[in-house]
């Protein structure tokens, strides 16, 4: 006999439909998988033997095929455990539902308890888009499941509960979403704790406003790190779109919280400098997402910046440009989304003291320039904004004055931010900082004494032209958190003096 369970399969964060189809004849006893699975697929011939007759069913004798179609795609991981056993039970005739408009996902235990499975969130967007009325998920995925309208979810913990559920005998509640806000750390993290660096946190407010990338550059102890952890607190909050995005990454890794199953907090990633290219970028025999696209609408911060491997740095260029990272290998190419605000911090020379103002640096000529040569001109290129974040005094730290907090620099944020989405509306860009070409011709307008400036500015500075774009940018984001349609040339120049700090270190 033969039987078709719909069900649902993963590749990357992008998911397709599948048919679980099982036919049941006489013959030699046999049990046989095919349709590309791999290796966890097809060890699922023994889990599901076990479960079924541990829940009390009988395991057909004979010839049992399971096919899973479309059988050009390589299948991967235990998520098809349920819908195999549904489908050869009622392959062998022992169950008899309608499960035409229903999804099923889920590992079996051997005793047929349903375990956890990764990448639900995607796997449910694609069931209600397919016009699936309802998905039968492991308990403890049903509140990942339930963010996504219009399609009911229900939440299972054994295969007698699910039977019990689709013969009336016992039904299941369904899902319903409630999203509670998870805490970290940050949260407790404000400006207003920060002592004196003015010109740094008025640098990571145009980072903020404009989702620029920005470089701290500094001796020990002047705050780097400090400032870096509190920018979330000023970033605009996330739309639902960019959190449906986010918290599907996050899925698919692995790593979503069950309490929070929407991500509505903008990721803070911060990787050791001894993490790998692929830990970074992605990657494994299935590409997995690496720290950028975990930090995807986010913050991806690097402390140290020289110390992390060549390639592995090297590698962020044309994520941290494009917005997006393609990984391939032998089983296929998966696209991550990569759209993150680049924060990194360094010190000046291998002892830190290099340009201190009352410390004398104990490296010489050679080993500092070595120490930042380890940054490549390219990939200093792309980083917007090259700030300095001195010693602070003993005065500074000393006041007792008031300092401005996060949620005063987050409300310019915001209304920079709203200005925009209002002026790019429709054209899929939120943020100065991911203008293209022509739109810089079109919404970076100067004033003529703005541009006199900045055209001299080119020819003396030397300046490339992807450096000519980034200060058209800075500027733009500028004169939006002083509400100024044109760029004018107090906007150009402080551009200008975020991109020239890097000349002071990097020139020798």
């Amino acid at each position: 006999m033969f039987a078709k369970i719909k069900s649902v399969g993963l590749f990357g964060i992008e998911s397709y439909m599948i048919d679980i189809e099982a036919d049941v004849t006489g013959g030699l006893p046999a049990f046989d998988i095919v349709g590309l699975p791999d290796t966890s697929v097809r060890e699922s011939r023994d889990r599901v033997r076990s479960a079924i007759k541990n829940c009390g069913f009988k395991f057909p004798t004979g010839r049992i095929t399971v096919n899973l179609a479309p059988a050009d795609k390589k299948k991967q991981g235990a998520v098809y455990d349920l819908p195999i056993l549904l489908a050869i039970l009622k392959a062998s005739k022992q169950i008899n539902f309608s499960f035409d408009n229903s999804i099923f996902l889920g590992e079996l235990s051997l005793d047929g308890k349903i375990r956890p499975v990764n990448g639900i969130l995607a796997m449910t967007i694609t069931a209600r888009q397919n016009n699936m009325e309802e998905i039968f998920v492991p308990y403890e995925n049903s509140t990942e499941a339930s963010v996504v309208d219009g399609i009911t979810v229900y939440g299972i913990s054994t295969v007698k509960e699910l039977l019990n559920h689709l013969s009336g005998e016992s039904k299941i509640e369904k899902t319903v979403f409630k999203n509670s806000k998870s805490h970290s750390a940050l949260d407790f993290l404000d400006f207003s704790e920060v002592k004196g660096q003015l010109a740094a946190k008025k640098a990571l407010e145009v980072a903020a406003a404009g989702g620029h990338n920005i470089l701290l550059i500094g001796p020990p102890g002047s705050g780097k790190s400090m400032l870096a952890k509190r920018l979330p607190t000023i970033l605009p909050e996330m739309t639902f779109e960019e959190s449906i995005e986010t918290t599907k990454i996050h899925s698919v890794a692995g790593i979503l919280n069950n309490d929070s199953p929407l991500i509505t907090r903008r990721p803070f990633r911060s990787p050791h400098h001894s993490v790998s290219l692929v830990g970074l970028t992605g990657g494994g025999s299935i590409p997995k997402p690496g720290e950028i696209s975990l930090a995807h609408n986010g913050i991806l911060f690097l402390d140290e910046l020289p110390e992390f491997k060549r390639d592995a740095m090297e590698a962020l260029r044309q994520p941290i440009e494009d917005g997006v990272i393609t990984v391939s290998r032998a089983s296929g190419s998966v696209t991550y989304p990569s759209s993150v605000m680049l924060v990194a911090a360094m010190n000046p020379c291998p002892c830190g003291m290099y340009g201190h103002p009352t410390k004398p640096c104990t490296c010489s000529k050679t080993m500092v320039s070595k120490y930042l040569n380890r940054i490549s001109g390219p990939m200093l290129d792309r980083i917007d904004l090259h700030v300095e974040v001195p010693p602070v005094d003993y005065e500074s730290l000393s006041s007792s004055s008031s300092e401005e907090t996060s949620a005063e620099i987050r409300a310019r944020v915001n209304k920079a931010r709203q200005i925009q989405i209002n002026r790019y509306k429709g054209t899929g860009v939120t943020s100065n900082s991911r203008l293209t070409p022509k739109m810089l011709r079109e919404f970076c307008v100067l004033t003529d004494d703005a541009s006199k400036y900045l055209n001299r500015c080119f020819d003396e500075l030397g300046l490339s032209a992807r450096a000519y774009d980034r200060i058209l940018k800075v500027s733009r984001t500028i004169a939006d958190l002083n509400s100024n349609e044109k760029i004018e040339k107090s906007h150009v120049l402080s551009a200008i003096r975020f991109r020239t700090l890097d000349r002071k270190y990097f020139t020798e």
